[in-house]
């Protein structure tokens, strides 16, 4: 974090100093943000081509993996919050219009645009009633959010609670990230190895972002069930997890970068980064990784495919979507081998019932889109025309 930010300044300057196009600036905290905030900069690249995107990252996370990223003109790491960061940065910017995705709410850097009329908008945000705003020491914090000349948040809770504070300029208009995952499938990918892995398969699961103690758990399910075939994409490709897949999976097993007969094989490993959201398309169950540990994965791309959702109960609850896919029926939040064994058994052996949780599932993601239209119309009217 602090090595990528040496010598911002220039790098800054390089990109921007000499620009004379208008600049949108989007701001994301990291790589969930950044997917939140995808549909919004396809937007605007689309509806004002003669504007320059400037994209920043608080984290490393977001910035290493998007750093190359060709749908926006310059990407760089948000300078660390002093006064005379946020000053030098806003005078190089000098942005037209600033999107910051989610949160991040920066003191200096948001009352510097807010002086010089900058229009800075929130998006997809969530508030919640323990956060530092609503607190009596919070004062400060609350000052921030007056510098948003519009608040565009996900649900009718966080406006409640804005509502406390005064704060009017609120829309509920949604998760962005709906219109992401729409967009992934309505254009997902082929792929020529997955699709004759899975040609012959009477069902397949797509094991998604997975860490050691999903394997774990699933390994036995993964062993019996001889009529699924299995998709695993580990959330992080390192060698240390695949061969612990490797070990623990006694049917045929294959890594995704040195198959040769695709069909042959009843476990496919992704051992590459970058497939997991079109893979979805082959499944017809979805595991999710991440809910045995710190904190569950996306399931929203599984779940706009229709794909039944398992995952772990020790650390979902945090996510809205994952509460309510559990309260819906749509997910099965589970807690060991024997659980997953059993939801799946149910789900397996009543076709009319698994249709309906599929179409839950779907209709659950298509019924929350539009939030990017949303702020489009607001900002094609009130700000860029």
């Amino acid at each position: 974090m602090v090595d990528g930010r040496r010598n911002w300044r220039n790098n800054l300057k390089t990109d921007l100093e000499s620009n004379k196009q208008p600049v949108v600036w989007f701001h994301c905290a990291s790589l969930g943000e950044f997917e939140q905030g995808r549909p919004l900069i396809t937007a605007i690249k689309s509806s004002y081509p003669k504007y320059k995107i400037l994209l920043t990252f608080y984290s490393p996370s977001g910035y290493e993996i998007r750093k190359n990223y060709p749908d926006v003109d310059a990407v760089h790491y948000l300078p660390f919050d002093t006064p005379a960061n946020a000053k030098f940065f806003i005078e190089t910017v000098n942005p037209k219009l600033a999107f910051i995705i989610k949160y991040e709410y920066w003191h200096n850097l948001l009352s510097e645009a807010h002086s010089k009329a900058i229009p800075v908008l929130l998006c997809s945000a969530i508030f919640l009633q323990d956060q530092i705003f609503f607190k009596s020491y919070g004062h400060l914090f609350r000052k921030i959010l007056t510098y948003f000349n519009h608040l565009f948040v996900q649900n009718k809770s966080s406006k409640s609670l804005l509502t406390q504070l005064s704060i009017s300029n609120v829309t509920i208009a949604g998760d962005t990230r709906m219109d992401r995952v729409k967009d992934i499938t309505e254009n997902s990918k082929a792929n020529a190895i997955v699709s004759l892995f899975v040609e012959d398969a009477e069902l397949t699961m797509v094991v998604g972002s997975s860490w050691p103690q999903d394997i774990t758990v699933l390994a036995p399910i993964i062993n019996s069930e001889t009529d699924i075939k299995f998709i695993i994409a580990p959330h992080e490709v390192n060698e240390h997890h695949l061969s612990q897949i490797d070990q623990l999976i006694k049917r045929p097993l294959v890594r995704y970068t040195q198959v040769k007969d695709p069909a042959s094989f009843e476990v496919l490993v992704i051992d590459t980064v970058g497939l997991l959201s079109h893979l979805y398309q082959y499944g017809d169950y979805a595991y999710i990784g991440g809910g045995f540990g710190k904190g569950l994965h996306n399931i929203l791309e599984a779940a706009t495919f229709g794909l039944p959702l398992f995952f772990g109960n020790r650390n979902y609850t945090k996510f809205r979507e994952a509460r309510k896919l559990v309260e819906l029926g749509g997910a099965q939040a589970v807690k060991n081998t024997v659980q997953i064994q059993k939801a799946l058994n149910e789900l397996k052996g009543n076709s009319d019932r698994y249709r309906e949780v599929s179409e839950l599932c779907h209709q659950f993601v298509m019924e929350q889109t539009g939030a990017t239209e949303v702020i489009m119309d607001y900002t094609k009217r009130e700000l860029l025309g």
